[in-house]
Parts: structure tokens; sequence; C-alpha cells
């Protein structure tokens, strides 16, 4: 009988696929010099047993999507999240919801100023995605995280927060962006991704510190919001190809690491039954 502890998650809510020539920002945080492509991505998927994967606009390609586009119209098992601006037309969102996309994601994780998510043009673009079903995939640090979180809610849409939340990793569990964020899964409208503990140190530690401990923030972290917030509103995401942290990281580690955040698989079935309601239903 196989072992219940090694099952597979059914769902990866947190992955990347690019090219090595692809257009990306001009202040983009890194440079890439390889490729990941959907079928390198589908390969990964299949030799862990995961079925389903949600790809991630890529920060550094800015509202370039067509490789996120690409990667859902082929293949059914995907879902995707885009990053669009404010101008973008309610014709051109309907066509990326039919092609698979369920979200659009706003990386202000590095950003300076941070737009005015309140302002007319913002408050449009919230209303048009909340009417196609999508979610807003926000990432940001989480000293910055409140306003911003809040002002989202406001707008009626449903929120993911990735990456823990980017709680303060000098006092993740009492930060001020770590308690707002437990307090608005009252909301009902709030869900908290575990991905990419690795990056919990702070978005800068893949540079300043490359041989630190990746895990210690994340397991205290994880272990706190399976107990105050639950698998009702958690998800999990790997981050691979773990851009920046590819010669430390693998997909059989944040595996491990899944494992040991959440011991129980019947608590992780409960994971990916959120998963696929939020992404696949």
């Amino acid at each position: 009988m196989a072992d219940e502890s090694e099952t597979p998650p059914l769902v990866d809510a947190h992955v990347h696929v690019f090219r090595s020539d692809m257009p990306v920002m001009p202040d983009a945080w890194t440079r890439l010099d390889y490729a990941f492509p959907t079928e390198a991505l589908i390969a990964l998927l299949d030799a862990h047993g995961v079925r389903h994967a949600v790809v991630s606009g890529l920060s550094i390609a800015g509202t370039y999507n067509d490789y996120t586009l690409a990667a859902v119209r082929a293949h059914p098992r995907l879902r995707g999240t885009v990053i669009v601006d404010p101008t973008a037309t309610p014709e051109a969102l309907r066509a990326m919801r039919d092609d698979g996309i369920v979200g659009m994601r706003l990386q202000l994780a590095r950003h300076g100023a941070l737009p005015d998510f309140r302002s007319v043009p913002y408050r449009r673009l919230l209303a048009q995605a909340r009417d196609l079903g999508w979610h807003v995939h926000l990432a940001i640090e989480g000293p910055r995280l409140p306003p911003v979180m809040a002002a989202l809610l406001e707008s009626g849409i449903d929120v993911v927060i990735d990456h823990f939340g980017h709680p303060d990793p000098a006092d993740p569990l009492n930060c001020a962006g770590y308690r707002a964020m437990i307090a608005a899964v009252d909301s009902g409208r709030l869900w908290i991704k575990l991905a990419a503990g690795f990056r919990l140190p702070g978005t800068e530690a893949w540079r300043t510190d490359p041989a630190g401990d990746l895990d210690a923030v994340a397991d205290r972290v994880a272990a706190d919001l399976l107990a105050r917030v639950g698998p009702e509103r958690l998800l999990w995401g790997s981050d691979t190809p773990f851009v920046g942290y590819e010669r430390r990281v693998s997909y059989a580690r944040v595996l491990e690491s899944y494992r040991r955040w959440v011991p129980d698989p019947a608590v992780r079935a409960a994971i990916d039954r959120t998963a696929l309601a939020l992404y696949f239903s």
C-alpha cells in the first residue's frame, strides 16, 4: 500500500514558464539566461505526480503575457494569472479568461511608489476583473501589505496573498503586515499561499545572504497559518523553477518542505480541494 505521507499535491498553485529571449522590463530585478518552457513544466509535474498547476505572471516580463497564454491554451490542466495595466480593454480581459486565465497578478515587491488602487482607472480594472470571476494575485513586502490589501478588498474582488504575505523576517508572526493579513481572512475573500518559503528571509536575501538558512522563517509561519487560518484558506505553490535559487532549491525539496509544514495527508487533501475550487471550478 502506498504511503499516504508521500501522496503528491493535486495542485501546484505557483509555477512559471518562460523563454530565454523574451522581453523583460528595463528595471527587472534579474535577467534570465535559460528557458523553462511549458514542456519542461509538464514533464516536471508528471515526474512528481502533480496533476494541475497555475502559471504565474512573471514579474520581470511586465504585461507581456504571451508565454502564459500559450501554456494555458495548450494544456487544460493549467490555469494562469497575468499582469495587466488599467488600460486593458474588457474584450482583452474576457479573451484571456476564455483561454484559462483566472486572475491578475500585482507583483509589487521591490517596487518604489505604489499605484493608487482607489483611483478611477484601478477601480474600473478591479471591477472588470471581479465581474470575470478573477482574483487578484498579490505579491508585496509585508510592511506595505495592509493598505494595498485593504483597498483591494474594498473593491469586492477576491485576493490571493503570495509567499506567506512576505512577513518581516525579524518578527514574522507579530509584524503589522502579518497581523493585518490574518485579520482579513475573516472577510471570506482572501487566501494565502504557502509558496516559495525559501524567499522569506527577504526579497534581496538571494543576493545578500546566498548561503543563509532558507527554511527557518517559513517553518514558523506555516505552522502558525495552519493553526490560525486552516486549509480552507491556504494554497500551496512551488515557485518552480526557483528563479535566483536554482542551485539551492529543487522540486523534491519544496515538496519535502510542504510535507513538513503540513504533515497530515488529510489536511493537504483539504488544501487541494481549496485550490481546485478556486482555480478549476
